[in-house]
């Protein structure tokens, strides 16, 4: 368990995150077009797991835009923007914001994703949800990177993330 803050209110999350250099465990998610996809899907390639409460408060869309601007300068990267939200709004806030090279996925079908990861809140208002992390993982699926952001409101730290992103 994770002891982070809502508007400085501690609040605890079900688990930990994965451990750098632990094998990053396996998942399914839903796309905007309701397909499912899982780990396997992006064999090959530098992930980024930019986990998010929802993608209609500003800082998670922030943090979506960031990463958004930043993966076009990567060859072998892709961003999956993950949250609870359901996938057409996900899809929704892409296309009216502009937001093109993420690829956002929802934890509407299998529920199970916010455990293994260790950020489904458990106490306070936003309990049920999760809560805001990075995770890297290599071309292996190796964890080479991870995050628990402290604050809910706060943002990411863009720079220690991409630093471990080989180009």
């Amino acid at each position: 368990m994770s002891t982070i803050t809502f508007q400085g209110n501690p609040i605890e999350t079900i688990g930990s995150l994965p451990s750098v250099g632990s094998q990053a465990p396996d998942f399914t998610l839903t796309k905007g077009d309701l397909s499912d996809v899982s780990l396997a899907d992006f064999k090959g390639k530098w992930k980024i797991l930019n986990i998010v409460p929802s993608l209609d408060t500003g800082v998670c869309a922030k943090s979506a835009k960031e990463f958004n601007d930043e993966v076009k300068n990567y060859s072998n990267l892709v961003v999956l923007n993950i949250s609870r939200d359901l996938p057409f709004a996900a899809t929704r806030f892409c296309s009216a914001e502009g937001v093109d090279n993420i690829i956002p996925l929802s934890e509407m079908r299998d529920q199970s994703f916010g455990k293994t990861y260790g950020v489904t809140m458990t106490t306070g208002p936003l309990a049920g949800i999760h809560s805001r992390a990075v995770v890297v993982l290599d071309d292996q699926d190796k964890v080479v990177y991870t995050e628990q952001v402290p604050e809910i409101a706060q943002e990411p730290n863009y720079v220690e993330a991409l630093k471990v992103v080989k180009k």
